[in-house]
């Protein structure tokens, strides 16, 4: 264990003594690690993360929206609740009252209760896990639904922006960096097509038509914990891209993520369409947790989210592919356009299928 290991487990404040680190490899961004303390007979277990500030530039910024986000949630659950640990994630703070330690080299590090006998499945192995991830972000949104989500840092500026991503686009056309616009004429014609579609949701909160919520903004299933014994959603997790923004871009890209009956990246896109199972089951469980937090309109506009969402993934693949390859990591050189012509296909489906999902997000109400 080297010393910036041992300096960020001794900066925190854990209950009982250290007894073992184990480094996790899960996850592709932040270095991983579970602790073991003993404490009396109990054996007590913690997460502590070296977040990376390449990815993270301000990780003062980042926890102070954490912080505040649990901390609001855990204050509407009943104290005396024995899972209140496993309804929210418990951040530490070190011993001088901070949420964030920075070790010799700078590098900074965070700390949370681990949640055991609990599992983030990176798969819909059964419908009702979908269900019960619909119920979980649900949950999180009618927890903050009163949480003044102006106050909270935007960590990544401009991340569902898809109107500035759209003029990000033209301006890639423009320079043709990677002398690849000849080829791509038709991805080009589709995206402008639909420029309608870039400025849906950010003008209806710029006019407050829509309100300014907390938003996660990473909701696949795997960020949501679902409970061991009862399969059902408890906790959700990666707190990291918590910014202000539309309800409808949480659910929208769940729905873009879970209910796609293929890969992101699937070359055969006849294989790409959309499993209206999983799409009413999310709705379903998200529906029924927001629904009295929300108005009506609010409601009715989430399947706006799943099309604005998966749009501003064909531009965002599409953009990198025409600057060559330079934001998103790729696994062959036409890896970019195949993940563009596969969301350029699944919101084509959802296009069709948009009078359908409306009418049963419009029937949860009746």
């Amino acid at each position: 264990m080297d010393n910036n290991l041992k300096g960020a487990i001794a900066a925190f404040e854990y209950a009982g003594e250290f007894v073992t680190c184990e480094e996790l490899k899960a996850g592709n961004i932040n270095a991983t690690y579970k602790l073991t303390f003993k404490n009396g007979d109990a054996d007590m277990y913690y997460i502590l993360q070296k977040i990376n500030t390449n990815v993270f530039r301000d990780p003062d910024g980042l926890m102070e929206n954490v912080g505040r986000v649990t901390e609001h949630i855990r204050a509407k659950l009943d104290e005396n609740d024995a899972n209140i640990e496993r309804r929210v994630l418990h951040f530490l703070k070190t011993k001088n009252g901070s949420y964030t330690y920075y070790d010799e080299e700078g590098k900074c590090w965070r700390s949370y209760v681990y949640v055991d006998k609990a599992t983030a499945h990176n798969a819909i192995s059964e419908p009702v896990l979908f269900y019960e991830a619909g119920k979980g972000f649900g949950a999180f949104q009618k927890d903050l639904f009163d949480f003044p989500a102006e106050v909270l840092h935007e960590t990544i500026p401009n991340f569902h922006n898809t109107k500035s991503r759209f003029d990000s686009f033209e301006e890639a056309v423009k320079n043709d960096a990677a002398g690849r616009v000849k080829d791509i004429a038709a991805e080009i014609e589709f995206v402008r097509a639909r420029k309608e579609l870039a400025s849906s949701i950010v003008d209806k909160l710029a006019s407050g038509e829509l309100p300014t919520r907390v938003t996660h903004n990473d909701t696949k299933l795997n960020n949501i914990l679902i409970d061991d014994a009862t399969k059902k959603a408890i906790c959700v997790i990666d707190l990291d891209t918590i910014m202000p923004g539309s309800s409808l871009y949480d659910y929208g890209d769940a729905i873009r993520f879970g209910a796609n009956t293929a890969a992101e990246d699937e070359p055969d896109t006849s294989k790409i369409s959309v499993n209206m199972e999983l799409f009413e089951l999310f709705t379903k469980g998200f529906v029924e947790e927001c629904a009295k937090s929300f108005d009506k309109s609010e409601i009715l506009a989430l399947p706006l989210g799943a099309l604005v969402m998966t749009y501003e993934l064909v531009i965002r693949f599409l953009t990198d592919y025409i600057n060559g390859d330079t934001y998103f990591k790729i696994l062959y050189p036409e890896h970019n356009i195949v993940r563009t012509r596969a969301q350029m296909k699944l919101l084509s489906e959802l296009e069709a299928k948009f009078d359908q999902m409306n009418a049963f997000v419009e029937s949860m109400l009746a």
